[in-house]
């Protein structure tokens, strides 16, 4: 897989493709329509391959970002920016991928609006949902990565531990190390 999915949540990992969002390298993950379009079949959107181009990219990044400005907001209690929050509910109202069923099992198709559609209605689900208290992102400096903190007491502080935990646990050792010795 060439995505990465720690948050387990659609709109949430959607929102992660942009990685080191506020370090002076970001790195982003929807690079192209192919990557585009395998996000959406390594998440489980859609099983079959969306033809994606220049346009649908960047229709799908200008919607990330409002995803993302919306889930910041929520985790900092501050009020939805409207724009974002027209994109969004936008989005949300054209038709979903299609479930069919076959002798094998199920078959999910999709255009590019209706992969969209689906992500922002996860989008809608998550931050009008239960989960609202649990939204946190990783503590890690270099990580943006939101995700829903469902550990005991809602003690956890990175998206995953492999490699956000364990870099930031590394280095404090690392440092700990360096102060016993000095």
């Amino acid at each position: 897989m060439k995505h990465a999915f720690p948050a387990g949540v659609p709109a949430l990992d959607f929102a992660g493709t942009l990685r080191v969002r506020y370090g002076p390298k970001t790195r982003e993950m929807l690079d192209s329509p192919e990557s585009l379009a395998l996000w959406f079949s390594e998440c489980g959107i859609t099983e079959s391959g969306i033809d994606c181009q220049e346009a649908d990219l960047a229709e799908a990044l200008v919607l990330r970002e409002a995803i993302y400005r919306l889930v910041r907001a929520r985790i900092d209690g501050e009020d939805y920016d409207e724009e974002a929050l027209a994109l969004v509910n936008d989005a949300a109202r054209r038709p979903a991928p299609v479930l069919q069923l076959t002798a094998t099992g199920r078959r999910i198709e999709a255009t590019i609006r209706q992969a969209l559609a689906h992500v922002a209605r996860d989008t809608v689900t998550v931050l009008s949902g239960p989960d609202v208290p649990l939204l946190k992102e990783c503590a890690n400096p270099e990580c943006t990565q939101f995700y829903v903190d469902r550990s005991r007491g809602a003690r956890r502080e990175w998206c995953k531990m492999d490699p956000c935990g364990n870099k930031i646990k590394a280095a404090a050792y690392r440092a700990r190390k360096r102060a016993v010795t000095s």
